[in-house]
């Protein structure tokens, strides 16, 4: 299955801790930790769930496989709702 796409109009501006990502066209701030930007960084090098997992996760060896994949879910899924990311399109 394939990825969301960050929205051409949001502008990503990395900081120490984090992220923060705004879309002027929606009034959406929305800020990141230090997990969620390095997931924001992989999506447009990414073109599946795995790929992407699979990315975050090496940065992060400790961390349970399946409480990152939770964790990435639901952050795109807030990240759709924020309208910041586009939904995939149908191949």
């Amino acid at each position: 299955m394939m990825l969301p796409v960050a929205k051409p109009d949001v502008i990503y501006q990395s900081l120490s801790e984090g992220a923060v990502l705004f879309s002027a066209s929606d009034e959406v701030y929305f800020g990141l930790n230090e997990v969620a930007a390095r997931v924001w960084e992989a999506l447009p090098a990414t073109a599946t769930w795995d790929e992407l997992y699979a990315a975050v996760a090496a940065h992060y060896p400790g961390v349970d496989p399946e409480k990152l994949r939770s964790d990435i879910h639901q952050l795109i899924d807030d990240l759709l709702a924020q309208k910041l990311l586009l939904p995939p399109t149908a191949d």
